[in-house]
């Protein structure tokens, strides 16, 4: 499509050409000399080397001149075919399968608009589409259609370039230099040139931009610019963009059986690719990208490759974990060969992309700077590159993740690039980082640092957790046996975040998440193998059970965390079975198993000594040995308060409440209770607030009947927190005092309501105290049983 070259003779080609002709003279000329001393046979041999040195000098002179006139174009540009006049100069292109119906889109937007864009990450058939539209158009463009790469050669033209190809094409001069102005003046030139012209003018490949702008807006009223390129050609002013996304799986079953068909080898057994459903999950698992597809279809039918031998082999590269060696496959090999997209992106940038198939959830950006080891300032950088190549997509949260489509194929260059020990080495940074943050969060929450605005930098914790669960619960909650094959240094940063990920569920009330978290570590042999682990787990789900209101069952969990762990190790766990052994009623041996807990605590762990002293102030409390769980709780009242704990501290003041209440000193107990409440309502926990409320309007109730109609308020507001829930003893204990209230205030039958709803439920719950009392009222006693904190 260029114009043709100048014919002037060079002097280079010229002189070769002679001094072929004459060196062939010169060696028929000794051929005669030397006739009368040599034979014929000599004649006969150097008559053929002055017609061999003949023909060397011919094709020498071609080859110069050939080499001369591909220099004096652009670098990196091959000679245009020269276009005839008012005929298409497009190919149809080979290979085209399906899309029919997007490329007569493209036809319909070239009607109304001068310059459309056909924009898609590369390699996506985004040619393919331009050029088949172009085709398709070929009627509404007489005078004729050209057509210009920009990526020949395998390098991004410079702007200049590309104006001076286009300005061979249609003959008008080329830019001066790379200054705006001229660029400008070129462009102008050309435009005015087609200006009046039904012309189609086709630039393919388009990186960036700056490569095209000097041609937009196009000005003349019949020529029609038509691009493909990437998505940045979006942002240009004056182009119509059509997205290109990748084919649908029919159009790319369809791609691989035309390339597998095309092959050169018959094979007549061969099933048919269009009815095979492992072809179907190939051609997902290589992100239906088209060059990938084609080049597997022919090579699979060429080498008769069985579909489901291929399926295992991409499945082994992308579903393996990443830290399991396996057998390298050429059917892999050539799926991330053909990847051009992924060539085309920085080192950086692939890397990246590499590293993020690591976790199949978003991350935020903190995530993959640690992920990476870069700064972050660095990933956003590439970031950017990979959102732009459609490479990522984004989430709630400024947070990113690999394309689903592309998730396998990125874990197939992850094993081709990453050799096993930096696998390893990238899966102990995430886990590292996020155990770590998690930690943080779960130490703000325990101390009620959040509630008291002291957050931690830039972050929420409940947003943080709430941001990153599921990602969270995917990197613990993995198959059982799967962390026993991970490296150590994994596998301790792994245990540590699946505790603070309990500490978080266990906060939240999300109880089935934290169980399947529980027995994820329990299930593994890492726990049979490190007592510790096993023994935290079981105490776990003792807590869990407790939580649940299944003492039976807590009692159980926490006997084998205590038989399970160390001295120290079994502190916190006996702490926990003595509760679980308070609610069975089973008060000495609660008390055996908290004094045992409070001697083994570390001298140093000021915390552990308070929840012991909590723990077993609550249990002299249920011996009604008051003057010992007053001190207790004072003691563990003041240690939270000092170490910022405001949720212990609340407990211990609700505890309290109930001292002083038994022990007649009312005033007393409703500071206690007002404190309390003013921490439950700070620290945002509903369940301790409904436990704070019930010992308030107990303790007012046990005051003086004037103060019924305030007690009745508090019950009906711990009432209002505790529904919505499973029945349980608290919501039967409250009630019951409800009913009390109630007939304080001369409602009988609502009080008889209220007591037989209470008795009912304690039935369900198992609490056969608060049952009994309850039918004791309906039967017209007046026994008052305070409600544990």
């Amino acid at each position: 499509m260029t114009g043709s070259p100048s014919r002037r003779p060079r002097l280079l080609s010229a002189l070769l050409a002679v001094g072929g002709v004459v060196g062939a003279g010169a060696s028929a000329v000794l051929g005669n000399i030397t006739g009368n001393l040599l034979s014929e046979l000599s004649l006969t041999v150097l008559g053929s080397a002055s017609v061999g040195l003949a023909a060397i000098g011919v094709v020498a002179s071609f080859v110069v001149e050939w080499r001369r006139r591909r220099e004096q174009l652009p670098a990196g540009e091959e000679a245009d075919t020269q276009a005839s006049s008012n005929a298409p100069t497009l190919p149809w292109p080979a290979g085209y399968t399906g899309r029919r119906g997007q490329a007569e889109a493209v036809v319909a937007l070239l009607a109304p608009e001068h310059a459309v864009a056909v924009v898609g990450r590369r390699a996506v058939g985004t040619s393919w589409c331009a050029v088949q539209a172009a085709n398709l158009s070929r009627a509404d463009f007489p005078d004729g259609q050209y057509y210009l790469d920009v990526r020949r050669g395998g390098r991004a033209r410079s702007p200049r370039e590309v104006l001076a190809a286009l300005a061979r094409i249609v003959g008008t001069g080329a830019p001066r230099s790379g200054r705006p102005d001229d660029l400008a003046d070129a462009a102008d030139e050309l435009i005015g040139q087609l200006d009046g012209r039904k012309v189609l003018l086709v630039v393919d490949n388009v990186d960036y931009p700056a490569q095209v702008r000097p041609l937009l807006p196009p000005t003349a009223r019949t020529c029609r610019l038509l691009l493909a390129g990437t998505g940045r050609l979006a942002a240009l002013d004056g182009v119509m963009a059509y997205w290109l996304d990748e084919p649908d799986v029919d159009d790319a079953v369809e791609m691989f059986a035309d390339a597998g068909a095309a092959t050169a080898v018959p094979r007549p057994h061969r099933p048919d690719p269009r009815s095979d459903p492992a072809v179907r999950d190939i051609v997902e698992l290589c992100g239906r990208q088209p060059r990938v597809v084609t080049e597997l279809g022919r090579r699979s039918a060429q080498h008769g490759w069985r579909h489901d031998d291929v399926l295992r082999a991409l499945r082994r590269a992308a579903d393996t974990p990443p830290h399991q060696r396996v057998a390298v496959s050429p059917v892999t090999g050539l799926v991330t060969a053909r990847d051009t997209a992924y060539h085309a992106l920085s080192g950086e940038a692939r890397r990246l992309w590499r590293l993020l198939s690591l976790s199949r959830v978003p991350l935020d950006r903190s995530t993959i700077a640690a992920l990476a080891n870069r700064r972050p300032h660095r990933v956003a950088a590439l970031l950017d590159e990979l959102a732009d190549g459609a490479f990522v997509v984004g989430a709630p949260g400024d947070r990113y993740e690999v394309r689903p489509l592309l998730a396998g194929f990125a874990r197939m260059h992850l094993r081709e690039a990453e050799p096993v020990h930096r696998r390893v080495t990238v899966q102990a940074r995430l886990t590292r980082h996020l155990a770590r943050r998690a930690e943080q969060q779960v130490a703000a929450l325990a101390t009620g640092a959040l509630d008291r605005d002291h957050r931690l930098p830039d972050d929420d914790p409940y947003g943080w957790f709430d941001l990153h669960q599921e990602l969270l619960l995917a990197v613990v909650k993995v198959p059982a046996g799967a962390v026993e094959s991970l490296p150590r240094r994994v596998r301790d940063w792994w245990f540590r975040l699946a505790v603070a990920l309990c500490g978080w569920l266990a906060h939240t009330e999300r109880l089935d998440e934290w169980e399947d978290v529980c027995r994820t570590v329990l299930a593994n042999p890492t726990a049979q193998d490190r007592p510790e682990i096993a023994g935290w787990a079981h105490n776990e789900l003792g807590v869990l059970r407790r939580r649940r209101h299944d003492p039976y069952g807590a009692v159980a969990a926490l006997s084998l965390a205590v038989a399970g762990q160390g001295r120290r190790g079994t502190a916190q766990a006996r702490m926990n079975l003595g509760l679980a052994l308070l609610d069975l009623g089973r008060i000495d041996e609660a008390v055996e198993h908290l004094e045992l807990s409070r001697r083994h605590r570390a001298g140093s762990d000021r915390a552990g000594q308070a929840l012991s002293d909590l723990g077993l102030g609550a249990a002299r409390l249920a011996r009604h040995d008051l003057e010992s769980a007053h001190d207790l709780l004072v003691r563990a009242a003041n240690s939270f308060r000092s170490l910022g704990d405001a949720r212990g501290y609340a407990a211990a003041l609700t505890n309290l409440v109930l001292v002083h209440t038994a022990m007649g000193e009312h005033l007393d107990a409703a500071q206690a209770w007002r404190a309390a409440l003013r921490e439950y309502e700070s620290l945002g926990d509903p369940t301790n607030r409904a436990v704070a409320l019930l010992n308030a309007g107990v303790a007012l109730l046990g005051v003086a009947p004037g103060q019924a109609q305030q007690a009745y308020d508090l019950l009906t507001e711990s009432r209002r927190l505790r529904e919505g829930g499973r029945p349980d003893a608290g919501l039967g204990r409250t009630l019951l005092h409800l009913g009390d209230a109630v007939a304080a205030l001369g409602r009988p039958e609502e009080a008889r309501r209220h007591w037989a709803d209470a008795a009912a439920i304690c039935e369900v719950a198992g609490d056969e105290d608060g049952q009994q009392a309850a039918d004791a009222r309906l039967c017209g006693e007046r026994s008052t049983e305070p409600r544990r904190g």
